[in-house]
This record gives C-alpha cells, structure tokens and sequence, in this order.
C-alpha cells in the first residue's frame, strides 16, 4: 500500500510523462546520490545519472524526490516535490568530473529552508524524538530524450565514507555503544585524538546520524586536519541521549546520567588501541547533549584531557561546585554559545560557569558568544540570515570561532586563532 505522499508524486509523474511522451515508454537507468553534510543538516548535493548524453544541459532534466518512513510520521508538505538542477557535468561513476565520462552528475540547489533536499528527518519514534535515516526516492527525467533514472544503485557521503562506521563497545555486559572512528593517513607516532559527542537528536545505533545530523564529520576534512598534523577523530554514539537518567528523564548535572562512565571506558580502549594517539593530546568536545557529557568527561577526568571545545553547554552551571570549578581551572577549554539560545540558556550554564571559572584563576578558557547563529557562508543573507540559536556548534565545526567573551580575538603566541587552531596547540605537561 502506497503512502498518500507517493500515490500524488505517482499520479503528478505519469501525468508528466504521458505530457512529454504520450504513452511511449520511458527507458529506466539508475542513479547514485551524493550526501553532503551542510551547516543545517544533511542534504542530498547530487545524483549522479548512469547511461546519460554527455551534452545534455541542466534545463533539460527534473528531479522529483519522494521522502517516506515507516518510523514515524514526517508533515505532509516535506513529503514529496520537485528539487532544483543548478547545474550539470560529465563525470565517472563517482562523480568525478570526466570529459568522456560515462555519467552525468546534476548538481542540485541545497539550502537551510529546502527540507526536501534532506535523506535525514527529525521525527519522534517511540518516546524520544530523533534524527532517523528515511527513504529518499529520486525519480530524474531527461525531457528532451524521455529518458529515466529511478533506480539508486548506491551512495556516497564524502568525509563520511572515511570513517569506520561499523563499531561497537561493549560495557560490562550493560550496554553497548555505537561509534565511528577516523584515521589519519601514515598516522605519526604521536598522534592527536579529537572526541566529538553529538547532541540531544542524534542518539541510536547508526553513526553516520551523529556525523550528518550536524556538520560533525567536517572534524576529519583536510582543511582541520592539516592544523593538526593530522589526527584521529572518534564520534561515540549514544543509545538515547547523552543526559538520560536512570529513571529515563533529562539530567541537567543534578543526577548521574546512565552513560559516562561507559563512555569514558569507551574512549579509553580506543587510545589503548591505537598507540598512535599522543595520550597528551586527547581533546574532548560536544554540542548540547554532548556538551554536557564533555564537561562531565571534563569534571570526572581532570587529568586525562588536554582540552575540551564546547557548543551550546546544557549542564547547569547550579550544579557544579565550587570544589569542581577549581579542579578543572587549568584545564583549557573553549566555550561556543549564542545569547538567543532559548535550549541551552546560557544565564543558565555556560554564562555563569565561565565567570566562574575565570575568577577561580583559570588562564586558557575562552568564550565565543554570539548573539545570533547566522549564515557563515554568506549563500542565504549572511548576517542576516538567523538560525536557530541553539545552532551555535556551526561555528566549531566551521572553524570560524575566534573571539573571546568581550569580542577580542583569542591570540596564541602572539597571533589570532581560530577555535581549531586553539585546540591543535593544546598539550598537558
């Protein structure tokens, strides 16, 4: 039984298609999708055509997508539409761009307000709500030709696809946590390791959700990388969420949470795993959820961490002591929070928790704070175009961060840096 969203793209393609070619029948070819990971989210950037006429030009294709779940519900006008073709090359089975390649890949239209684009949708499964993989179908019709792709044949997701993707950790036999983990080409022999724990709506079994969920998997790009000398990058996942309780509700630092103390064990099999990793250069960072677990990491394992990036820190700075304060002012760390942060409040946590931490006498902590999260690409009105306040992992992610709590740049030996930059120099003694 079709869904209501795939009986109207059914009925809105024949009639298309009869429009173009009468009842003549189309010739069926198969597609792959590019998945890009975007400061929004995860979007649909490509499809890559098999069997395609190598001087066809954008105008003469349409994209139709019909989005569906059999997990939950997804609003009925982000079901199924038409998506925009920018632009068009020859190029291999990959994407790669060929002049006598066998395909053809159109380039479509992304954007933070095109929900269509995304194979990634944040619906409520069960009692919690989630970002869950749905199934994206890609119809492509070639006007000129009445030629047809609608068949996917495969998926490529670059920075993703170099992760290990497949891991697990068993912990004492209570639990077992999902991770992907990312290794530097000819790792040198002191190697850094960067942690990255996602947010509240990136929870399961599937990493890749925490790497497209938000931008996370930019951590492995080449542009970070480099500033490291190269480095590993482990992203665990969590089963629900990283706050859960034992009673299965939100803990804001008041209870213990159900999962820190398998994590950590997670973390540190993996450094014992890989004598690669410098075990003074192990950073540790997070948005939200996970910038909460960081803090507790943090808390918990003063010693063991060089320094920790923070996003939109949800532990409540009530609840941390003043002993706790001053058992980490000599661990650096840097704050990523946006005043119009309605999630995380930052008069709630992170705010105070950094004053406080500057008056215990703490030297390497800094503070990015935003007024708002807006466009850092300038594609869709720059400062003028606001996200979610909640958003302000983007600019961690971005490597954009660079200034202090009063606005001035955070300097390093004498020279501005960016929060990446920052975080590359940091070592224990």
């Amino acid at each position: 039984m079709k869904n209501k969203s795939q009986l109207i793209l059914l009925v809105f393609l024949s009639s298309f298609l009869f429009a173009l070619g009468g009842e003549k029948a189309f010739a069926a070819d198969s597609y792959k999708l590019v998945i890009g990971g975007f400061d929004w989210g995860a979007a649909v950037q490509k499809v890559i055509l098999a069997n395609a006429p190598s001087d066809a030009r954008p105008s003469d294709f349409e994209v139709f997508v019909n989005r569906s779940s059999s997990e939950g519900e997804i609003p009925e006008n982000v079901r199924s539409g038409k998506r925009s073709v920018i632009y068009s090359y020859p190029s291999d089975e990959n994407g790669n761009r060929k002049q006598d390649g066998s395909h053809l890949t159109l380039v479509l239209e992304v954007s933070p307000v095109q929900p269509l684009g995304s194979p990634i949708q944040y619906m409520r499964v069960g009692n919690r709500a989630s970002n869950v993989w749905i199934d994206y179908q890609v119809t492509v019709v070639n006007t000129k030709n009445r030629q047809l792709w609608d068949q996917e044949s495969g998926r490529i997701m670059p920075i993703v696809d170099d992760f290990e993707l497949n891991s697990t950790f068993n912990y004492q036999d209570k639990m077992t946590l999902a991770y992907a983990s990312f290794s530097p080409g000819n790792p040198q022999p002191k190697t850094p390791l960067i942690i990255w724990l996602h947010g509240g709506g990136e929870g399961g079994m599937d990493p890749t959700i925490a790497l497209l969920g938000n931008r996370a998997a930019n951590y492995a790009s080449d542009e970070i990388q480099v500033l490291f000398g190269g480095a590993h990058v482990l992203v665990p996942q969590s089963p629900t969420f990283w706050m859960q309780a034992k009673d299965g509700t939100y803990t804001r630092g008041d209870r213990e949470d159900v999962y820190h103390e398998a994590l950590f064990a997670l973390i540190d099999e993996y450094v014992k795993s890989n004598p690669s990793i410098d075990p003074k250069r192990i950073y540790v960072g997070g948005c939200s959820n996970g910038g909460y677990m960081s803090l507790k990491l943090i808390l918990e394992h003063p010693d063991y961490f060089a320094a920790g990036y923070i996003s939109a820190l949800a532990y409540s700075n009530e609840f941390i002591s003043d002993e706790q304060v001053k058992s980490i002012k000599n661990v650096p760390i840097w704050f990523v929070h946006s005043a119009d942060d309605n999630t995380t409040k930052p008069d709630v946590t992170v705010v105070p928790l950094y004053h406080r931490l500057k008056e215990a006498g703490a030297k390497n902590v800094f503070f990015s704070y935003y007024d708002h999260v807006t466009d850092i690409t300038g594609f869709y009105g720059g400062d003028d175009y606001f996200y979610p306040g909640h958003w302000s992992w983007i600019y961690s992610h971005a490597n954009t961060a660079r200034t202090d709590f009063d606005g001035s740049p955070v300097m390093l030996d004498g020279k501005p840096v960016t929060i990446m930059e920052w975080l590359a120099a940091q070592s224990k003694k």
